[in-house]
C-alpha cells in the first residue's frame, strides 16, 4: 500500500505557501504589493472556479532569488510555523504507515523547496511537488515542467505509480480539496480530510471515508 497525502489543510493547518510567503515578506525577500492577485485567486477557488495557472503566475515573483536564500527561508518557515501546525492525527497516520513498512509520499502543488523540510521531518523521500527552475543558482521565475494542481497532480501520480511498479488500487490518497477529485476517483482508497464544501458533498455521494483533523503539534508537542 502507498499512502499519498496532499499537504495544505490535510497534513498542515494552512497552505504551505502562505507560511512561506509570510516568512519571505518578513525577511524582505518579496514585497506584499507583489501578492495583490492572491486574494482574488483565493475567492475564485472558494467559489469552485480556481485559476488553474495561479502557481505559474505566482512563481514569477521569485525570479532572481538565490536558491540558498529560499532554502534558508523554507527551513526557518518550517521550524517556526509549519511544524507546530502539523495535524497530530496526520502525523500519527504517516508514522504508523511508515512503521508498518508502507510507502508514504506527499503530492502537492506547493514548491518542493517548501515541502522538503516536511519530508525530512517524517523521513519521506520522493514526493510529488512543483519544482522551481534555477539558473546559475538563482530562480528563473519559471517552473520545471508543470505545477501539480488539479488534473496535473492526478497525471503526475499516475506516472509516479507506473515508475514505481504500483497500481492505482494500491494507493490511498488523502486530501481536503475538490480540485483533487480526479485523483480521489483514480486511487483505490480515497479519503477526504477536512473536506471543503464541494468535496464533502462528493465524498458523501461516493461513500468515501471522511476524517476531521483539528489538533496540531503546537498543542501536543513531541
Amino acid at each position: 500500500m502507498i499512502h499519498i497525502f496532499d499537504v495544505d489543510y490535510t497534513v498542515i493547518r494552512k497552505p504551505s505557501m502562505w507560511y512561506f510567503l509570510r516568512e519571505a515578506i518578513r525577511k524582505r525577500i518579496i514585497r506584499l504589493s507583489q501578492l495583490h492577485q492572491l486574494p482574488f485567486d483565493w475567492i475564485r477557488y472558494k467559489l469552485g472556479h480556481p485559476n488553474m495557472d495561479f502557481i505559474e503566475e505566482a512563481v514569477k515573483h521569485f525570479a532572481g532569488i538565490e536558491k540558498e536564500t529560499l532554502d534558508q527561508i523554507a527551513q526557518t518557515c518550517f521550524e517556526r510555523q509549519i511544524k507546530p501546525d502539523i495535524y497530530t492525527d496526520a502525523a500519527n497516520r504517516i508514522r504508523e504507515a511508515l512503521g508498518q513498512g508502507e510507502r508514504v509520499i506527499f503530492a502537492t502543488s506547493s514548491f518542493h523547496t517548501i515541502i522538503q523540510p516536511l519530508e525530512h521531518f517524517f523521513g519521506i523521500k520522493g514526493s510529488i511537488a512543483s519544482a522551481l527552475e534555477f539558473c546559475d543558482g538563482r530562480t528563473s521565475g519559471r517552473l520545471m515542467g508543470n505545477s501539480f494542481f488539479g488534473p496535473q497532480k492526478k497525471a503526475a501520480v499516475e506516472v509516479w505509480l507506473g515508475e514505481n511498479g504500483l497500481q492505482p488500487h494500491e494507493a490511498c490518497f488523502y486530501t481536503d480539496s475538490y480540485t483533487d477529485l480526479s485523483l480521489l476517483e483514480f486511487c483505490g482508497k480515497p479519503v477526504a480530510v477536512n473536506p471543503d464544501r464541494i468535496l464533502a458533498r462528493e465524498a458523501k455521494k461516493h461513500g468515501w471515508e471522511i476524517l476531521r483533523f483539528t489538533k496540531t503539534l503546537r498543542g501536543f508537542p513531541e
